[in-house]
């Protein structure tokens, strides 16, 4: 995929997450979510604190060990909505500065490709809109172009998610399941 489709797909991945974090009503922030032990508040605090390290690591050349604790606890603070669309600004500014996505990262398991990162952004993104939709009522229907990109992306690895502890255990999608119930069943979601 060109650099250019992948910054479109981050942007739209980030563009459908915001709009269902708008339409998140005062007494849904501590509705349960499908991620074990994550309340609405923490699944857009975790995709928030995401989106934070993005501009250290991509523009900065920032290691793990100098940005430290900067990103952990509650960095929604009073106005989650406000500080998600903060966020997500400066990830997208990040990765859409030129040259970029021909960066190297340095994230927890070793140097990555700036370009591989985002495209692990998207597929987090696109997983937790679904989640964040189901916690709060909101449409849970995805783009299609991002659940293809997205099962394109965790295929080859889904079995290792299951092991790192990050992700539930697969599911057996049902035999006429569509593209997006596979993706999520993949990642232990129950559509």
């Amino acid at each position: 995929m060109s650099h250019k489709a992948l910054l479109e797909r981050h942007s739209q991945a980030l563009d459908v997450f915001t709009g269902r974090v708008h339409q998140i009503g005062a007494g849904q922030w501590e509705a349960p979510t499908p991620c074990t032990d994550w309340t609405v508040h923490d699944l857009v605090n975790h995709l928030a604190a995401e989106q934070l390290w993005v501009p250290p690591l991509v523009r900065d050349g920032a290691t793990m060990e100098s940005v430290g604790e900067r990103f952990d606890g509650d960095v929604l603070g009073p106005d989650p909505a406000g500080t998600w669309d903060t966020a997500a600004a400066a990830s997208r500014a990040a990765f859409a500065e030129p040259g970029a996505l021909d960066r190297t990262v340095q994230l927890s398991y070793g140097d990555t490709p700036a370009a591989h990162y985002c495209a692990q952004m998207v597929t987090d993104l696109v997983v937790h809109t679904w989640d964040l939709s189901r916690a709060t009522g909101a449409d849970e229907r995805l783009p299609t172009d991002l659940v293809d990109f997205a099962v394109r992306e965790v295929s080859p690895y889904a079995a290792e998610l299951a092991k790192s502890g990050l992700f539930a255990a697969p599911v057996e999608p049902p035999p006429d399941a569509d593209v997006q119930t596979k993706l999520l069943c993949l990642l232990g979601r129950r559509p």
